[in-house]
């Protein structure tokens, strides 16, 4: 079993950057894949971004392309989301969430194991 805590959420203003951070505990790290989800009030669960166990393979969803970065680092057990230029809509809680699986996948339901989120809040 994992233990997630996400931090770096706040508030912005639209085309600022914020990077979130996960921390994680528990079994190995590198056992897992790692996904970034976000929710918005009244929407449901968006995939951002998830990373392989190694680090070597990412993917990313369509909010997140060109502006989004995810990486880990397995030695210190943590996963991280650049994130810039970011938008008004960008606005929601981000999830941090681990997967023991060999891809990064896009299904929020794959993922076992989720932090309790943090907030982003981008103003226009």
């Amino acid at each position: 079993q994992v233990q997630l805590v996400e931090s770096g959420g706040g508030l912005v203003q639209a085309g600022g950057s914020l990077r979130l951070a996960c921390a994680a505990s528990g079994r190995t790290f590198s056992s897992y894949v790692m996904g970034w989800f976000r929710q918005a009030p009244g929407k449901e669960r968006e995939f951002v971004a998830a990373i392989s166990r190694s680090g070597g393979f990412t993917n990313y969803g369509d909010p997140a392309k060109g502006r989004f970065t995810i990486s880990r680092d397995n030695a210190k057990n943590m996963v991280y989301l650049q994130m810039n230029r970011l938008k008004p809509e960008d606005t929601a809680v981000y999830y941090c969430a681990a997967d023991e699986a060999f891809y990064p996948g896009n299904r929020h339901h794959d993922y076992d194991y989720w932090g309790q989120g943090t907030q982003v809040t981008v103003s226009s």
